[in-house]
């Protein structure tokens, strides 16, 4: 029985590390990049769409942390001010790029 407990508090633990934004729902997130128009700015970066700007080589973001800090730098171009919790919900949208552990 406590080999089972402990397996199941392993799962639960790997799984919970494997999310950065715990905090974060996707879709909620998707809407706020929607909202912002955050892809008017990448594309007038890259061109086409924007979103060669979250896979292109030399790409800034490389863990949550720095994903994190660059959802601020990006709030300020499209004049938000973003809660911690919008980042985090960003976050959570952005890392279907990204798949950061």
């Amino acid at each position: 029985m406590k080999l089972i407990i402990t397996l199941i508090l392993l799962c639960a633990a790997t799984a919970a590390a494997a999310n950065p934004f715990p905090n974060g729902n996707a879709q909620t997130g998707q809407k706020l990049f929607e909202q912002y128009k955050c892809n008017r700015c990448h594309a007038a970066m890259l061109g086409g769409d924007g979103s060669a700007i979250f896979t292109r080589p030399d790409r800034k973001v490389h863990n949550a942390k720095e994903l994190l800090e660059q959802i601020e730098v990006c709030s300020g171009n499209v004049g938000a001010s973003l809660t911690p919790q919008e980042k985090q919900h960003l976050g959570a949208y952005l890392n279907r790029y990204y798949n950061l552990k």
